[in-house]
């Protein structure tokens, strides 16, 4: 196996006015994060936040360490979210092997120092989309699956957001130190996401787009709520988001989003809302 890692520095809202279109996108956007038996890392200096993958092929891939971390294992002084996206697949922690399907969540705590990926048929490889946040204890390991999930259903097929909110590895599910992670599902006939958009200055998210038709993309919105740019996202990409930016995005089709975030503040509610008619 490989690993391969990159980080990306922290801008203010006023350099951000002045990237153009690919330094956007070099700083933001997140375009391969699958390779097989590969650990892709992306290590972002907002709250110190990783996003990442691993697609383990006929032989495991182990989370490995970074030089960025200083720490004789990943896990040493961080939390970690997996979220799969591909075939069936199995996590091994410390010698216990969880298995984890299509669209289910675990969550390991800081302190481990082992952990393996496995896909149960290399030719339907699993994809496990990492997110990590620094962590101040230990907490244990719980598999979530949807079913278990704090379910809420906002939106409309008549303003195109009908969309359904899987909260996963939230406090209202389960503890974690800073981390939480979610899904949401865009139902057929709508395109919109986080729309009323928002912002929240005490935390900082990466979006990650997937089950995008072949062909289709989205349009990812972020920056200042009175100045605003765009970037387009294929399938299987993610967007980083800092605290001073707005998050949201419109599909050329309908699709799916894991949102991952982490700041001082585990209440999911906590945003600055902005109107629609008030964006620039």
């Amino acid at each position: 196996m490989s690993t391969i890692y990159e980080s990306r520095y922290a801008i203010s809202p006023t350099e951000f006015k002045t990237l153009d279109t690919a330094q956007l996108r070099d700083n933001f956007l997140i375009e391969k994060l699958f390779q097989e038996d590969t650990l892709i890392l992306v290590y972002s200096h907002y709250d110190r936040y990783i996003a990442g993958g691993v697609q383990p092929g006929i032989n495991p891939v182990t989370l490995a360490t970074i030089p960025p971390l200083k720490a004789d294992y990943f896990l040493e002084r961080r939390e970690l979210g997996i979220i799969n996206v591909g075939g069936a697949g199995e996590v091994e922690i410390a010698g216990t092997i969880i298995p984890l399907d299509f669209k289910e969540a675990l969550y390991i705590g800081q302190g481990n120092p082992s952990v393996v990926f496995r896909s149960v048929d290399p030719t339907k490889p699993a994809k496990f989309y990492l997110n990590s946040a620094p962590a101040h204890k230990h907490l244990p390991t719980r598999k979530v699956s949807k079913d278990e999930a704090d379910i809420v259903i906002l939106g409309s097929l008549e303003t195109a957001n009908h969309r359904i909110i899987n909260k996963l590895l939230v406090a209202t599910v389960i503890e974690t130190c800073q981390l939480q992670m979610g899904m949401t599902e865009l139902q057929p006939g709508s395109v919109w996401n986080t729309m009323p958009a928002h912002t929240h200055d005490r935390r900082m998210e990466v979006y990650y787009y997937f089950d995008l038709p072949q062909g289709q993309a989205v349009s990812h919105f972020m920056g200042p709520t009175q100045e605003t740019r765009h970037i387009w996202v294929q399938n299987e990409q993610a967007v980083i988001s800092p605290p001073w930016s707005i998050h949201s995005g419109a599909g050329t089709s309908n699709y799916t989003f894991i949102w991952g975030m982490a700041g001082e503040n585990l209440d999911y509610s906590d945003m600055d809302g902005c109107a629609i008619t008030e964006l620039r």
